[in-house]
C-alpha cells in the first residue's frame, strides 16, 4: 500500500524524494490525531484524507514547478499549504507562508510544521491584515476559502503584479468566473483537476480591476 502510495504521488505531483514522502505519512497521522481534538476538516473527509486532502493539494507542485516563493490564503488544516510546505523540502531555497486567521488552527499548523521540521511561515493573521507584505511572492493558493469574486479582491496585492494564483474550485466554477469578470480582468487558465473529477484548478494572473 505504501508503495503504490508513493507512485500515485509521483505521477501526481512530480518527483518526490522518499523522505518528503515520509514527511507526507507522518502529517497525516499527526493530522488525525489532532482531528479529534479540532475540527480540521469536514468529518465525512477524513476517511479519504489522503486522496481527497493531501493528493488534491499534492497536485499543484507540477502546475508550478519552478516557483520558490509560495503563499497559501484562508490554510485551516493544512490543504493545500502545508501539503506543499512539506513537498517543497525538494526545492532547495523555496518557501511558503501560509496564513491562517483561526488561533486553533494556526496553532495546529505551528505545531505540525514544527515537529516534521518543516520551514515554512505561519501567520496568524486575516488576510486584509497582511497587504504589503510579501511582495516575493510567485504562486497564491486557496482551497475551499471564497467564491472567486471574494478569492480576487483578496489576492489583488501579489496578483496585480507577478504573481500567478492556483485556487481549486467545484463544478460550479464557470459560474463564479463569469461574475468575476463582471469586475475584473484577468488571464485565465483552466488546469484539469487529476483528484476531484467535479473539480478543476483555476490559473490566474495579471489581475486588474475593471474600470
Amino acid at each position: 500500500m505504501k508503495e503504490s502510495r508513493y507512485q500515485e504521488l509521483c505521477a501526481l505531483a512530480g518527483p518526490v524524494s522518499r523522505e518528503t514522502f515520509a514527511k507526507l505519512l507522518e502529517f497525516e497521522q499527526i493530522f488525525l490525531k489532532w482531528a479529534q481534538k479540532i475540527n480540521l476538516v469536514a468529518p465525512s473527509t477524513i476517511s479519504t484524507l489522503w486522496a481527497r486532502h493531501i493528493l488534491d493539494s499534492a497536485q499543484l507542485m507540477r502546475l508550478a514547478p519552478n516557483a520558490l516563493k509560495w503563499l497559501d490564503l484562508g490554510s485551516g488544516g493544512g490543504f493545500p499549504g502545508a501539503v506543499v510546505a512539506i513537498l517543497l523540502l525538494d526545492r532547495p531555497g523555496a518557501r511558503i507562508r501560509l496564513v491562517e486567521s483561526n488561533s486553533k488552527k494556526a496553532g495546529f499548523l505551528r505545531a505540525v510544521l514544527g515537529e516534521l521540521q518543516v520551514p515554512a511561515e505561519v501567520v496568524n493573521a486575516r488576510i486584509e491584515a497582511i497587504v504589503g507584505q510579501f511582495e516575493d511572492t510567485e504562486v497564491v493558493t486557496a482551497r475551499a476559502l471564497a467564491p472567486l469574486s471574494v478569492l480576487l479582491q483578496l489576492a489583488l496585492p501579489w496578483l496585480s503584479g507577478t504573481a500567478a494564483a492556483l485556487f481549486h474550485k467545484g463544478r460550479d466554477y464557470r459560474v463564479e468566473v463569469e461574475e468575476s469578470r463582471d469586475v475584473w480582468r484577468f488571464d485565465l487558465v483552466e488546469h484539469t483537476d487529476k483528484v476531484d473529477p467535479d473539480g478543476v484548478i483555476l490559473g490566474i494572473s495579471k489581475l486588474q480591476r475593471r474600470n
